[in-house]
Order: C-alpha cells, then sequence, then structure tokens
C-alpha cells in the first residue's frame, strides 16, 4: 500500500470549483436527510400513522351525539269514538312537533377492539421502520451518485492529460517534421491522435455534468445551484479493507425488521379474529325532550324529558362460520408470511456475499492496477524519451500512452467498485448515517 500510496499521490488530482459550494459526502447526506423527497414523503406516513392510531383510542371513550328534530303536521290524525250513542270524531296531535336529546354509548369489555388497538400501534412501527428503510435507501443513492461525481471526474483528469499529451507529442512531430526528422505519416497520426483524445475529453466533461445533476436531484436542492465534491477518490484508496462473511449479521436489516412487525401484526389479527367469538359489553345513555304545540311561541312550550341508561351484552352464538374461517385464514397468511420471511433472509445472505465478493475483487484488481500503473509510467516516460531522440516511433510513444490511460481507469475504476459495494453492503445491513460523518 505504500508503493500505491505514492504512485496515487503523484497523480494529481481534479481540484474542486472554487466557484462552486464545495460540500464532503457527509454534508451531501446531512443534506438530502432533510430535503429529499422519499424521506420527506415516508416522516408524513409516520405522522399519518400516528393520527391513526390516535383515531383507533377514540373508540375506548364514549360516543356521544346530539340530535334534534322538527315536524309540521299536515293533517291531522283523526280518532273515532263513541259518547252518548253517537259517533264522534277527534282530531289528535298538534301541529308542531319539536324534539332534542343527547345519547351516549361507551364499550366497557370488547376484546376484539382492544386487539384492534395493538396493531394500530404497530402500523406506526412499521412507519418508522419503512422511513428508517428510506433513509437507508436514499444514503446508498446519494453515496453512489457522489461516487460517479469522483470517477467522473478522475476520468475527466486522464482524458485531460491524455489529451495535453497528444498536443505536446503533435507540437513536437511537427517541429520534427519541419526539420525533415518525421515522416507525413507520423505527422497525420499525431494529428490524428490529437482528434481521438478530443470526443474522450468532451464526454468526460459531460459525464461530470451528468453525475453532479444526479446528486443534486437526490440531495433535493435546485438542479442549477452550483456545487463541486470536495474529495477524490484517491480519499478512499487506503479503505480497501475486505472482511470475511461471518463478521456480518443482518439484525439491522430494515427489510428484516419490516418483516418482524409485520408478523407480530399478523399474530395479532389472528388473535384479534379469535377473540370476534368473546362476549362484548357497552354501556349506553340516552336523554331527550319533546314538546308538542300548535303555535310557534317557544316561551311557552311545554317540554318532557326522558332518560335512560343501560348496559347491552352481546354473546356470538353462531355465523355459519364466517369467524371460525377467519382465524383459519389469518393462520394461512401467518405462515405464507413465515416463508417469504425466510426467502427474503436468503436473498439477503446472498447479496452480502455478493458484495463481499465484489469488494474482495476489486482489492484484487486495485493491487493488479497499481502495479500496472507503475509499470505504464514507466514506459511512457521511457517512450517519450526515445521519441524525443528518434530511438522510437509515434506509434511505439501512442502505444505506451493508451496503456497508461489504461492502467490509470482501472486503478480509478478498483476503487469505485469497491466503495460502491460497500454501500450497498451498508445498506443490507441497516447501517447507521452515523458510520458516514468524517
Amino acid at each position: 500500500m505504500i508503493v500505491a500510496a505514492a504512485v496515487l499521490q503523484a497523480a494529481p488530482a481534479v481540484a474542486p470549483d472554487t466557484s462552486a459550494t464545495v460540500i464532503t459526502l457527509a454534508q451531501a447526506l446531512e443534506i438530502a436527510l432533510s430535503e429529499n423527497a422519499s424521506v420527506r414523503v415516508a416522516d408524513k406516513e409516520i405522522e399519518a400513522k400516528g393520527y391513526a392510531r390516535k383515531g383507533s383510542y377514540a373508540s375506548l371513550f364514549p360516543a356521544v351525539n346530539a340530535t334534534g328534530s322538527f315536524s309540521r303536521t299536515l293533517k291531522k290524525q283523526v280518532m273515532s269514538m263513541d259518547m252518548g250513542g253517537q259517533s264522534v270524531d277527534i282530531e289528535v296531535g298538534r301541529w308542531n312537533t319539536f324534539n332534542g336529546g343527547v345519547s351516549a354509548n361507551m364499550p366497557i369489555v370488547n376484546a376484539q377492539l382492544w386487539k384492534s388497538i395493538a396493531i394500530s400501534g404497530q402500523d406506526v412501527e412499521l412507519a418508522v421502520e419503512k422511513a428508517r428503510g428510506s433513509r437507508l435507501q436514499m444514503i446508498t443513492q446519494v453515496k453512489q451518485a457522489y461516487y460517479a461525481v469522483l470517477l467522473a471526474k478522475e476520468a475527466r483528469r486522464v482524458y485531460g492529460s491524455v489529451y495535453d499529451n497528444a498536443v505536446a507529442n503533435c507540437t513536437r512531430t511537427q517541429q520534427k517534421y519541419d526539420a525533415s526528422k518525421a515522416s507525413e505519416l507520423d505527422l497525420a497520426r499525431a494529428k490524428t491522435a490529437v482528434a481521438n483524445a478530443v470526443p474522450n475529453l468532451y464526454d468526460s466533461e459531460n459525464a461530470v455534468y451528468l453525475t453532479l445533476w444526479q446528486l443534486k436531484a437526490l440531495m433535493g436542492v435546485d438542479l442549477d445551484l452550483n456545487i463541486d465534491v470536495a474529495e477524490s477518490l484517491q480519499d478512499y484508496a487506503d479503505d480497501l479493507q475486505y472482511m470475511a462473511p461471518e463478521d456480518y449479521d443482518l439484525s439491522d436489516n430494515s427489510t428484516l425488521r419490516q418483516l418482524e412487525i409485520q408478523a407480530e401484526q399478523l399474530a395479532n389479527s389472528v388473535k384479534m379474529q379469535q377473540y370476534a367469538s368473546l362476549p362484548s359489553l357497552a354501556l349506553s345513555f340516552n336523554a331527550s325532550a319533546n314538546a308538542m304545540e300548535n303555535a310557534f311561541n317557544f316561551s311557552e312550550y311545554k317540554w318532557h324529558p326522558y332518560a335512560t341508561v343501560g348496559l347491552s351484552l352481546s354473546i356470538p352464538i353462531f355465523s355459519g362460520g364466517s369467524r371460525y374461517n377467519a382465524v383459519k385464514q389469518a393462520r394461512v397468511q401467518q405462515q405464507e408470511f413465515d416463508i417469504q420471511r425466510e426467502d427474503t433472509e436468503r436473498n439477503l445472505r446472498v447479496a452480502i456475499r455478493q458484495s463481499l465478493n465484489t469488494m474482495e475483487t476489486a482489492t484484487k484488481s486495485y493491487s493488479s492496477a497499481i502495479e500496472a500503473l507503475e509499470s505504464a509510467q514507466k514506459a511512457y516516460g521511457i517512450a517519450s524519451k526515445s521519441y524525443e531522440v528518434g530511438r522510437s516511433t509515434l506509434t511505439d510513444l501512442n502505444d505506451a500512452q493508451l496503456a497508461l490511460t489504461q492502467a490509470q481507469l482501472a486503478v480509478s475504476q478498483a476503487v469505485y467498485s469497491f466503495i460502491g459495494a460497500k454501500a450497498t453492503l451498508e445498506q443490507t445491513l441497516g447501517a447507521d448515517f452515523s458510520i458516514y460523518e468524517k
């Protein structure tokens, strides 16, 4: 690693744009945690579930309702009676009828209701864990976008160096051609090398802009905001450390935590269906007053109050097997969920091994790329001096330049592959944001 560090330090890094707002990875993550759209939506979902749980608690309190009614008799009912041997018709009732009252109902014993409230509480826990999962996913996306900017800037540096070398070689070839020490073919090749270097330089420059836009979109900031990253891939070259799979566990994985909460909800759902067969007891209260008058002289109305209080006991006896089948259905869903959780855990184990294998491969590739870079730098230096004194051809120099470019990009790609796989691994393991702070 000492030789690797020396080689990397020898390669100049692309300096951040001083006219832009320069941010570190920790700062990018901090901004994204407060501005990212998915994180804000997840927080709103927690808030909504919290209100839903408070609403479920309302079922334990009395439900009070006030009622009022007015009716106008269009034609009174007639009652016929025999009086003194004669039939007499008597109109019954008044023209105006007013009624007002208050009713209240409150459950006293209701096991099914209590269990449904417990499930509502677990809904909040699930929303909190889903929000945590959204944060972990967002953190991984921001990290990978940040690393993509670093890789793009490194590619821009490499292709910029290729272009500068091509221009310098073309200038030397032109001078040698003018002095009749180089052929017209060599001059054409030198100009072709410059022309070939231009598209790569433009593409690498465009890649920097595109990756920065992607980073800003994930951070949730204005796309027109001028920002740049403060670090380079060289800053992560010393962190290429590989650990065996047995050093990791899934206890903090957000997906498994969500499945555990959902499994508890299903268990409570089974109990809730079972509790549907238990008796329930409720308290009720009713109070009302009515008045019947022919005129609208309210001050002279005679109101007649009426009030009751009582208990109602409900004992489920027979429902055609609906409760029994509901319990069976909930248990089958619970078994289905257990199978799903086992399969999810297996796939997560595979994901861990894939990330670890990628990290291990990147570590080995990095070591090989560093050795290749050392050789390529030495070979290019020799080829450049040899071409200057006329001991080698321009083709040899171009071949050395190509080998050097490939070696430089291989080093950057190895570092990028390692830290990208590490970010994915940390998301799988449910790592907290604190580990990203430097």
